[in-house]
């Protein structure tokens, strides 16, 4: 899908093979680290990567927000950690939440100038977000914000998906909004 000068798409793969500026790590509150995604970023980073993260959020981050640190071992330039929400039955914010975890990572990377940003899912693994629900908010929040924002200096929004079934969902939900 093209919204303005950007294209959107869904791969399959990890977002650490990603040829982009930035990736999205689907982080914990502590930012320090933890399994899935988060995990592979940080082993394929190296320990560089939590020493910036030590001093930039001392005291971890709240859910929804976004934490920026140096790409160190990995091939892209920047990580953006963002904690997304535990689902807790859908009735106590976790939408809201969610959309501002992919809002806030393409306002970041659009206001540091960058050209590619590659998501992974965020919340729908341990979190246990319901994909169905989750796919259809993060290509939204992408596809809302680049037409509030023709001028954007994205070219490239990727959601790298590392699962057949996830892949499936995200592209249903690419083409549902398309």
């Amino acid at each position: 899908m093209k919204v303005n000068d950007t294209i959107i798409e869904v791969v399959r793969g990890s977002v650490t093979d990603q040829d982009v500026d930035a990736i999205v790590n689907a982080a914990n509150t502590s930012m320090r680290g933890g399994g899935g995604i988060d995990g592979r970023i940080h082993r394929a980073a190296g320990p560089k990567m939590m020493e910036e993260l030590i001093k930039v959020a001392p005291h971890g981050a709240k859910t929804g927000t976004v934490v920026v640190t140096g790409g160190y071992e990995l091939k892209q330039k920047f990580v953006f950690h963002t904690p997304g929400p535990v689902w807790r039955g859908g009735g106590n914010g976790e939408a809201d939440l969610l959309t501002a975890c992919y809002r806030g990572c393409i306002e970041e990377a659009d206001r540091r100038g960058l050209e590619s940003l590659a998501y992974c899912s965020i919340s729908t693994g341990v979190y246990g977000y319901p994909i169905d629900q989750a796919a259809p908010i993060a290509v939204s929040a992408i596809k809302e914000f680049l037409q509030a924002h023709p001028s954007a200096s994205l070219r490239r929004v990727v959601f790298a998906m590392y699962g057949a079934d996830e892949f499936d969902v995200f592209q249903q939900a690419l083409e549902a909004v398309a």
